[in-house]
């Protein structure tokens, strides 16, 4: 496999191979680059099905989703810092060991019974553990969770709009939202326009995750999906390990962007283990972190600005595909962000100069010290040898008219005594 900066060692293309192979299924499946077996996670429960309990088995090996996103190289000039991902989902677990101290819940959104909630909040800010290389893109940003679904994960357009509005309204910056809904309604419209006022940026799944049982053989429609397909929303695809998508998936003709979203690897809402998974969803939340890197790295820019610039820095592709290294390195090189919409031809007025006023009185006495020295050094110099030449200062030209009687005859300059006895 070939990145956008250089090639993966044979090492790391046969643990990318591992993870594409561990996608489908039920029960377990490999973890990327290794023999351990992950829980499948699911993406929302039968009413009868316990909770997540939490996987015991934890993936060593780096993933391949963050081999081809190279946020290693990335981690060095941002870390998403100062940054709040709302998460509109199953709710966040703040007892996730991988997010501890991180996660602020609106109202009871901080239990996640199903853990998709708190798998996507791990890919977007996961922090490293000891014996583990798998880690979220933003490992310093904050987790706002938010409840998108009821407690077992299914939706409606009514709780993703409510849980849009509580994640601007609670201070995120960048909020994901998962669900992808087959019908947009007017409450929908409206919790995205709330973003935009708020100048929040929304990033949602541009299909549902593919089921599990999806075959070569089946080939869903080409529609769109909302809140994806709304204005001013950046809609994310999944891809697997050779950037195609899945067999089976979803497809739409309105993506903005594509990530890593098959046979991923993150956290459950408990213990410290891990689990594999695959959708739209997961590939949203590794866009979700890289928008918090941006925002984290460059704060002036704005949600339409920072969109702009994760597309525009993507790998070229049929659907641009996810590169925060190049988003974030393009900010810091000093990339000339697109203006917002709206803003063309307004003014610009410089801030205030405060020190102008002190500097220039204090200017003052130094010039007039210098036009002392300046008068010092024509008089004692200048204007004597000028007069040992025969130098003096020229009279104004007289006016046309008759010349007063006793009035000498002017001497022209530089002719001296002797041009004032020949005339």
């Amino acid at each position: 496999m070939t990145t956008m900066y250089g090639k993966v060692s044979a090492t790391g293309l046969a643990l990318l191979l591992t993870a594409a192979a561990s996608a489908g299924g039920a029960g377990s499946a490999s973890a990327a680059g290794s023999t351990v077996q992950l829980p499948v996670l699911a993406a929302r429960l039968d009413a009868d099905a316990a909770c997540a309990a939490g996987s015991d088995r934890r993936a060593t090996d780096v993933p391949w989703e963050q081999v081809s996103l190279q946020l290693s190289r990335t981690w060095p000039f941002a870390s998403g810092a100062g940054v709040t991902v709302g998460v509109v989902d199953t709710g966040v677990s703040s007892s996730a060991p991988a997010l501890k101290g991180r996660v602020t819940a609106v109202g009871d959104a901080g239990t996640d019974c199903v853990g998709h909630g708190t798998f996507v909040a791990g890919l977007v800010g996961a922090a490293v553990a000891d014996g583990v290389r798998f880690a979220g893109v933003a490992q310093q940003a904050r987790i706002l969770a938010v409840r998108g679904s009821d407690a077992r994960g299914a939706v409606t357009a009514e709780r993703v709009a409510d849980g849009i509005r509580a994640a601007v309204n609670g201070g995120a910056k960048v909020v994901t939202v998962s669900a992808a809904l087959a019908a947009d309604t007017p409450t929908l419209r409206s919790a995205v326009a709330l973003a935009a006022k708020k100048d929040v940026l929304v990033i949602a799944a541009a299909v549902p995750d593919t089921p599990a049982t999806a075959t070569s053989t089946d080939t869903p429609p080409t529609r769109d999906y909302y809140p994806a397909a709304d204005d001013g929303v950046l809609s994310v695809l999944d891809v697997d390990v050779s950037g195609k998508r899945p067999t089976g998936a979803y497809t739409t003709s309105s993506a903005s962007i594509a990530a890593p979203g098959d046979g991923v690897v993150g956290i459950g809402p408990k213990k410290a283990g891990h689990y594999i998974g695959s959708g739209a969803s997961l590939a949203a939340g590794f866009v979700a972190g890289a928008a918090a890197l941006v925002r984290s790295v460059h704060p002036d820019l704005t949600a339409t600005q920072t969109a702009a610039l994760l597309r525009s820095s993507a790998y070229p592709a049929d659907v641009p595909r996810l590169d925060p290294y190049a988003a974030v390195t393009s900010v810091l090189t000093g990339a000339a962000a697109a203006p917002a919409r709206g803003d063309s031809g307004t003014p610009v007025h410089l801030p205030e100069d405060k020190a102008a006023g002190p500097l220039r009185r204090a200017l003052w006495p130094a010039s007039a010290g210098l036009a002392v020295i300046i008068a010092v050094v024509w008089l004692g110099l200048i204007l004597p040898r000028g007069r040992r030449l025969g130098w003096r200062p020229s009279k104004p030209e007289r006016t046309a008219g008759p010349e007063p009687e006793g009035a000498e005859s002017p001497v022209p300059v530089g002719t001296g005594a002797q041009g004032a006895s020949e005339s």
